[in-house]
């Protein structure tokens, strides 16, 4: 059991497994983020372990439920390559003002058929120097062999990735020691960014909404950590109320 595991850690990602392996982050974060942002009580999550730290996830079968049915739709627009952002907009119940914008921007990376095609244009250069003689190398062009070394460098493990996205959950998880406490009653939504071809499926429960995105003059932006599966990258940023941020954070804060 233990080898069929370290052989699973140690494949190459393929895009039902990097869909599940974001899909799953998702789930993760949003639950931390609403556990650190205190908008359901503490008694109501639970903790487990994921990515090598305890993590709290909800035991509210309401939430779970609600949770459940939107992953279950960003699931299938990641593997149909439809989706390219995620948000988790906080917003105070009194004024409907957004106070927090956590956003997770997602991008496909090149398609894996990139080192076949840079291979054949390179046999195809070179056929026009001549033929090969017996014993001779195929002397492929250099700055394609840089960019074919560069590609077979660049394919992840599980293990490599579930790492990645282990710093990200600790800066989540350590977000609370520059973020303001949020005083007044909050509640939060769950935005999909999905792309503008009329071949995305959008089913009857979803439609146009409100981006809840905070005034310009006001914003201030914190950009944590990225991950990239060698099939989707993924970066996360999260946006604020300019005076509500503790300026000495130890996170690279960034302006638009």
């Amino acid at each position: 059991m233990a080898t069929k595991q370290a052989t699973r850690q140690n494949q190459a990602i393929t895009l039902k497994g990097s869909t599940a392996l974001v899909t799953e982050f998702f789930e993760y974060s949003v639950n931390s983020i609403l556990y650190q942002r205190g908008l359901y009580p503490s008694d109501d999550f639970r903790m487990v372990k994921k990515y090598g730290l305890p993590m709290l996830v909800t035991a509210d079968d309401s939430l779970k439920e609600y949770l459940s049915t939107i992953l279950s739709q960003v699931q299938q627009w990641l593997l149909s390559s439809a989706i390219n952002r995620l948000v988790l907009a906080i917003k105070s119940l009194e004024t409907n003002e957004t106070v927090e914008r956590w956003q997770f921007d997602i991008r496909k990376e090149e398609e894996d058929d990139g080192d076949e095609k840079l291979e054949r244009k390179g046999k195809g250069e070179n056929e026009k120097l001549g033929k090969k003689g017996k014993g001779d190398k195929e002397n492929i062009p250099e700055d394609n062999k840089n960019q074919l070394e560069k590609k077979k460098k660049k394919v992840k493990t599980e293990k490599e990735i579930q790492g990645e996205i282990r710093e990200i959950m600790k800066q989540i998880t350590s977000s609370v020691t520059f973020l303001p406490i949020l005083d007044e009653p909050c509640t939060f939504t769950l935005l999909a960014y999905t792309n503008d071809s009329p071949d995305v499926a959008i089913p009857s429960t979803w439609g146009d909404a409100d981006p809840h995105l905070i005034d310009r003059g006001k914003v201030e932006q914190v950009r944590l950590r990225s991950f990239s599966t060698d099939v989707h990258h993924l970066e996360v940023r999260y946006f604020t109320l300019s005076f509500h941020l503790n300026h000495h954070s130890h996170l690279i804060l960034t302006t638009d």
